[in-house]
């Protein structure tokens, strides 16, 4: 695929919507475009992540495991999905096990890679916090409304 074409891609991606061409192509040249067959595991649950990936092409299934150690299919996630975004900001460790649903490809984004966006575009850094803000309080809402089932 070309760097434009990962240009677009990632043009798409919530996170990343509103950057310039420029702050784009910095993120599209460092990132790591990788194949992903059919049932092959992209990463496990409880990993260190070090990195975020952009579904480029297919789909990944994403699964956690249950208290009975079984793993339950979580959700589906297809081309212009962000997995693991909190990765490119600090150590976490992977909150799912993703396994390729189909033949697809990935764009690996290193956490050093987009602190690198950040030091280049100071104003980007900004925005992207809040981004990152907002989904997390998304993330809180939707937990706290679903209180009741675990009580």
């Amino acid at each position: 695929m070309a760097l434009s074409d990962d240009i677009r891609l990632l043009a798409q991606v919530p996170l990343f919507q509103g950057l310039d061409d420029d702050q784009l192509r910095l993120v599209a040249f460092g990132a790591e475009r990788r194949s992903v067959a059919k049932g092959q595991e992209l990463f496990r649950e409880q990993s260190p992540a070090e990195c975020a990936y952009v579904v480029a092409r297919g789909r990944l299934d994403l699964y956690t495991v249950g208290r009975d150690g079984i793993a339950d299919l979580a959700r589906s996630a297809g081309p212009g999905t962000l997995l693991s975004e909190l990765a490119l900001v600090t150590m976490v460790e992977r909150k799912f096990t993703a396994i390729a649903a189909e033949d697809g490809e990935v764009l690996r984004i290193p956490r050093t890679l987009f602190h690198r966006l950040l030091e280049e575009y100071p104003a980007v850094a900004r925005i992207l916090e809040q981004r990152i803000r907002d989904n997390l309080v998304g993330l809180a809402k939707a937990a706290a409304a679903m209180q009741g089932r675990f009580a």
